[in-house]
């Protein structure tokens, strides 16, 4: 590998993370509970953005250092953990996938006014296009930066125009006036949880970039998604708290595109629609790659190159994995719903993803020297979201239902 091709594959791994956990249920789930707690919710976003610090260093060093991804490690560490691993992150990031869907019809209806269905499907074939060109990797790798840059500038764009309170912000980030446990596992779950934490580190390894000599680089990348990913999660919410702060009544249907209506006019509801479409397109792609390297395998570095079967089956899968979740949405429908409660439930695969990780570093199956620190923050994420999800979904999720 060149080094210009190395660092294509670093960037490429930092915007497919940091775009998959900031797709289209993070623009709808923000904008919601702002709406509900205002100035309270940015306590959820700062623990959002500890929590991903805690469990994307965690989850990365180990992968690149052991140069195989999660559930071959898992695996290694009690043989069946793997395959129940990899079947829950592939059931969670396809029912994340039916909200990616859902979200892409929501931008193009904004955008150009096409039926959310009709805009849903002809995102899906866009998405499906990318994997069925030959160089689908760097295609991918590519248009995560492109969307990721488009949307960072757009919703600073409105989040200025918001003018939202920003001390207040400061203040609730760390002394809130109300706690929502719902608010922090969904928002934790939308950008945390699930395929979310191993998108990058898998993509790495499917590039050939593995092994402890490779850490540096690895973590860095994973800082520069943590970054461009948390620097759109507060521009979103301070859009949402300024608009909510005047007082201005938000589209329960589409509530994001209220947020930027008001901000900026009929031009802020078309941002809306472009910033929708890039996080939902992003994150299809991402959620059926990711999802498809626990089902196919992300291929080890030991392995060299991909054969033609086996790269074969994988394009196959993940097109399925599109098409399936497409016709879900279309057949379901409720988009603001689905966009809600697969954060929610995403967040529950965390704690086992994670807690997996950690004990196969504690048993050296990563680096060997493995910071004390950075496991026990580890910990105290894998376990506060096992509480905070076994509770909501226990007494919150199904409300919801009741509700809607």
């Amino acid at each position: 590998m060149t080094r210009a091709q190395g660092r294509t594959a670093f960037l490429g791994a930092a915007f497919l993370m940091a775009t998959s956990a900031v797709g289209p249920g993070f623009l709808t789930q923000t904008t919601v509970f702002t709406d509900s707690l205002g100035a309270s919710f940015a306590f959820a976003i700062l623990v959002s953005v500890v929590f991903d610090l805690a469990a994307q260093l965690n989850i990365w060093r180990v992968l690149i250092a052991a140069g195989r991804p999660a559930q071959s490690v898992a695996n290694q560490l009690l043989p069946g953990l793997g395959m129940a691993l990899s079947l829950l992150v592939a059931a969670g990031g396809f029912a994340f996938n039916i909200g990616n869907v859902a979200g892409a019809g929501l931008g193009l209806d904004a955008l150009l006014g096409l039926d959310p269905r009709v805009g849903a499907a002809v995102s899906a074939a866009l998405a499906v296009l990318i994997f069925v060109a030959r160089e689908a990797g760097r295609i991918m790798d590519r248009f995560a930066q492109l969307m990721g840059g488009l949307m960072v500038i757009l919703a600073t764009t409105v989040a200025f125009t918001a003018h939202p309170p920003v001390g207040d912000a400061l203040v609730n980030a760390i002394l809130p006036a109300r706690i929502d446990g719902l608010a922090i596992v969904t928002i934790v779950g939308g950008t945390v949880g699930g395929y979310i934490t191993f998108a990058g580190a898998h993509r790495l390894l499917d590039a050939g970039i593995a092994g402890p000599a490779e850490l540096p680089g690895a973590l860095r990348s994973a800082g520069l998604g943590i970054g461009v990913a948390t620097v759109m999660r507060v521009v979103l919410f301070l859009g949402a708290l300024g608009i909510v702060s005047q007082g201005l009544t938000l589209d329960p249907s589409n509530p994001p595109a209220s947020v930027f209506e008001h901000a900026a006019g009929p031009l802020g509801r078309r941002f809306f629609g472009l910033v929708m479409w890039a996080a939902a397109m992003t994150s299809i792609v991402g959620s059926a790659y990711t999802s498809v390297t626990f089902l196919i395998g992300a291929r080890p570095a030991s392995e060299g190159g991909e054969d033609a079967e086996r790269a074969r089956r994988r394009r196959a899968t993940i097109i399925g994995f599109i098409v399936a979740s497409t016709a879900v949405f279309l057949a379901v429908g409720r988009p603001v719903m689905l966009l809600i409660v697969v954060g929610a439930l995403n967040g529950l695969i965390l704690p086992v993803g994670l807690g997996a990780m950690l004990l196969a570093a504690r048993r050296g199956l990563g680096a060997p020297d493995h910071p004390r620190f950075l496991a026990a923050a580890g910990w105290i994420v894998a376990l506060v979201m096992a509480g905070l999800g076994g509770y909501t979904l226990v007494t919150q999720i199904p409300p919801l239902f009741r509700g809607g």
